[in-house]
């Protein structure tokens, strides 16, 4: 195993220790605190400017930045346009795993990106169905984005 797929395996590892510490707050008490959330965006960043410039492929760097620029507008977007859907917490986590992402590549941010989206759906289609939730239920959201995110990293 070379350096860089090692470094590459701790940093997923952490990430899902983070993902799934994130997962049991927002479950619990539906945020997704700056204290955690923060600090991964901007280790992140370094870590792909690092990267780029060890390995010489600033293509890669480029793509993670802009993955996530993009989900971090798009939740943005629905943030502002949204009474009680999408807190800022949610917009935040969408900007580290679209950078998450888009490392991986396009095709996995748009999977992960879809993925939390249809599993969130049907999570709360199962509640209602289950009498459990209306159509004005809060629900997290934050644990589909993470479950998407990961489902999409392993699919690729």
């Amino acid at each position: 195993m070379t350096l860089h797929a090692l470094a590459v395996l701790l940093v997923h590892l952490a990430l899902a220790g983070v993902g799934l510490w994130l997962v049991v707050i927002d479950a619990r008490e539906h945020r997704l605190p700056n204290r955690i959330v923060l600090p991964v965006l901007g280790a992140l960043v370094v870590l792909v400017i690092v990267e780029a410039l060890v390995t010489g492929d600033a293509g890669r760097m480029l793509r993670a930045l802009l993955g996530g620029l993009a989900l971090g507008v798009f939740y943005a977007l629905m943030h502002l346009g949204s009474k009680q859907g999408m807190g800022g917490g949610d917009v935040k986590l969408a900007a580290v795993i679209g950078l998450v992402l888009a490392w991986h590549g396009w095709w996995t941010l748009l999977l992960g990106a879809a993925a939390a989206f249809v599993l969130g759906a049907l999570f709360a289609i199962v509640l209602m169905m289950l009498k459990r939730a209306n159509r004005s239920t809060r629900i997290a959201f934050g644990p589909w984005m993470i479950l998407g995110a990961a489902l999409a990293i392993a699919a690729t």
